[in-house]
């Protein structure tokens, strides 16, 4: 497949990354002449400079002969032009474009993106993939990382292996024989640095993070099996009052168990729009390292609070600050991979990728065969795949342990009809089936063909 990537910056270069691993044909395009030589000299691509809305520059980039194009430059304005020149001069099939401004997504608007008007086949929101993921935080406090599937009736959580926890030294096959009711699959673990796709022999050690899919009625015993204590999040303070913050405090008014949240906001103007768009939420003027403020915010009998900044640096140190304070709960946004390592020794609970996010929302829209939902793991070193499975896919009709699977996938659920299922090595997979696999970002293109039919995917 040849992709055109418009926008070098760290979600162009991460989608860069992963399609070219996979042998695609890739080529990307930034006026910035640096970004474009960073992905050139990391990854197997090529690259333009120059405007991605020009036509010239597209023309350069092979658009001629391309078979998708995905706008993920900083301009909504570039990205949504860059998709009409694609599709008016060189009818490239499939258009995706990153748009950030609320005013752009709101449904009474879908018409602008129909063919004979703005050609976009998908677009992406970074702001309301963000503010999902911080909702989803919220929900499962105990865990590091979490994403919804199958309809969100199965979950993923990342948690971390203390001293405390109950399972620790404990093979994993045996987790099975100790809660064998249990609907819960460890798919991956990370121990010093390395993501693996564990073994049945395999144990969990102290300092360990691991990936668990668990069926989402048994969450609440999940985190229990592995140590874990779960608290409905009844006050929470967020720190950032942006369109993130807005989304979010916007959600938990809307929520039946009346969450109380608290927003502060720097910058006047956004704490302004904030206060006139949100009904019971207060909304407070002010730097979130302020200790007098938050104190006003009643930090201290918070159950979380989360810090949505547009810098980490801020959301790191307002995490700490507000857990100093005592809020037992800190979740911070963290654009930049090379920050998570520190979160764990200052104390903070849990992180927001939001170039995970998004990346994931694009790659939902690549992948081959069936798929339903992708999510990418850590720094683009795994993803989880929901995929349905097709009566021509080579896995269809065979038990679970004689498919030829890479050392690194394993299936974490299976939903037949309306029920969610652990799987277990004689249970079959059968066509119409739906399936959830964590996969290691080398097995992906193994995984994709187990999955798929033809090429033909769109």
């Amino acid at each position: 497949m040849k992709v055109i990537i418009c926008g070098a910056g760290q979600v162009g270069w991460q989608i860069a990354r992963h399609l070219s691993g996979e042998n695609n044909d890739v080529t990307v395009v930034d006026n910035n002449p640096d970004l474009v030589r960073r992905a050139t000299d990391t990854l197997d691509v090529q690259g333009v400079t120059g405007f991605a809305s020009y036509p010239d520059v597209l023309d350069r980039a092979g658009a001629r002969d391309a078979d998708m194009i995905i706008a993920a430059t900083y301009s909504d304005e570039v990205n949504m032009v860059t998709c009409q020149v694609a599709h008016s001069v060189f009818s490239i099939s499939r258009k995706i474009a990153r748009l950030r401004s609320g005013s752009y997504l709101k449904a009474e608007y879908g018409d602008l993106y129909r063919r004979d008007h703005l050609p976009i086949d998908v677009r992406i929101s970074p702001e309301q993939e963000v503010a999902e993921a911080a909702l989803q935080r919220l929900a499962s406090p105990a865990a590091f990382d979490t994403e919804v599937f199958l309809d969100g009736k199965a979950q993923l959580l990342g948690i971390n292996i203390d001293q405390d926890c109950p399972v620790v030294n404990t093979p994993l096959r045996q987790l099975t024989d100790l809660f064998f009711t249990l609907r819960a699959v460890v798919v991956g673990i990370r121990r010093r640095g390395r993501l693996f796709a564990p073994e049945p022999g395999d144990q969990l050690f102290e300092g360990d993070d691991c990936y668990v899919m668990a069926v989402t009625d048994d969450v609440r015993r999940t985190l229990e099996v592995f140590g874990k204590t779960t608290k409905t999040q009844k006050r929470v303070v967020i720190i950032g009052g942006g369109n993130v913050g807005l989304s979010v405090a916007r959600a938990l008014e809307a929520r039946a168990d009346r969450v109380r949240a608290k927003v502060i906001e720097r910058n006047r103007k956004h704490a302004e729009i904030a206060a006139d768009a949100l009904e019971r939420t207060i909304v407070l003027h002010g730097d979130g390292l302020d200790v007098g403020l938050l104190k006003e915010a009643a930090i201290e009998r918070a159950d979380a609070v989360l810090c949505i900044t547009d810098d980490d640096k801020t959301n790191m140190l307002a995490a700490v600050r507000a857990k100093a304070e005592g809020c037992p709960m800190a979740i911070a946004l963290i654009n930049d991979p090379t920050l998570v390592p520190l979160l764990q020794p200052l104390g903070i609970d849990a992180y927001i990728n939001p170039r995970a996010t998004t990346v994931s929302s694009i790659l939902r829209h690549i992948r081959h065969g069936r798929v339903r939902g992708v999510y990418s793991v850590g720094d683009a070193e795994a993803e989880v795949i929901e995929a349905e499975v097709l009566e021509t896919s080579p896995i269809a009709g065979r038990a679970v342990r004689d498919i030829d699977f890479p050392e690194g996938v394993l299936i974490g659920a299976i939903r037949k009809g309306d029920k969610v299922l652990k799987p277990t090595g004689d249970m079959k997979v059968e066509k119409n089936d739906t399936i959830v696999i964590f996969s290691l970002a080398g097995d992906v293109p193994e995984v994709e063909r187990l999955l798929q039919v033809s090429i033909d995917f769109f």
